[in-house]
């Protein structure tokens, strides 16, 4: 049985991490973003369907180009942002399924079944998304999700060449400014939201 993480590594991951808008102007390396990829990728979908793909917007250019698709709040949330990444789904990851689920028929399930494909890939690249959030707060970073943008043009925009990729959400990452934080939201206790059976 694997070990307890220790209350640090819990603390980085969750109770103390924050949603960050602004941050304090280092860059994200090239090598932490493969790294993020490293850990991200590791997380369950089912059948290893991993439906998600990633663009990492890092240049000024490509930063500008997914602003201009965002919701006026969310503009200078990307620009300002070290990296932004759009995670997108491939509504035709069944293709994939022979090498990445090989011991099952996974293709022949989703064959012929586009409803079934999206809303497969959405949930796992929701899921993804979730882990590459955990993956960059491991490596010490912050994010800042974000679902404000128009999901068809930045579909249009960056997946013309692909059109079974579909945008899901967008993600800031970098060193978070602390002092611009605002007090945390509430997070309820285990009854409200919970039911124990």
């Amino acid at each position: 049985m694997a070990d307890v993480l220790s209350d640090g590594s819990l603390n980085q991951l969750f109770r103390e991490a924050r949603t960050h808008q602004y941050f304090d102007g280092r860059e994200v390396s090239d090598e932490q973003i493969h790294a993020i990829w490293e850990l991200a990728k590791m997380g369950p979908t089912s059948m290893n369907q991993l439906p998600a793909r990633i663009v990492w917007c890092k240049s000024d250019a490509a930063k500008e180009r997914l602003a201009a698709h965002a919701a006026p709040g969310n503009v200078e949330k990307v620009r300002n942002a070290p990296v932004c990444a759009i995670v997108a789904m491939d509504v035709d990851f069944h293709e994939q399924l022979p090498q990445l689920f090989p011991h099952g028929n996974g293709k022949a399930m989703f064959d012929g079944k586009p409803e079934a494909r999206e809303t497969s890939a959405f949930r796992n690249s929701s899921l993804q998304g979730g882990y590459l959030i955990l993956a960059a707060r491991a490596l010490g970073l912050d994010c800042g999700p974000m679902s404000g943008f128009n999901n068809a043009a930045v579909d249009a925009d960056f997946f013309a060449d692909d059109p079974s990729w579909k945008s899901n959400f967008i993600c800031s990452i970098g060193y978070g400014d602390p002092t611009r934080l605002h007090e945390r939201s509430p997070r309820p206790d285990f009854g409200a939201f919970n039911r124990l059976i």
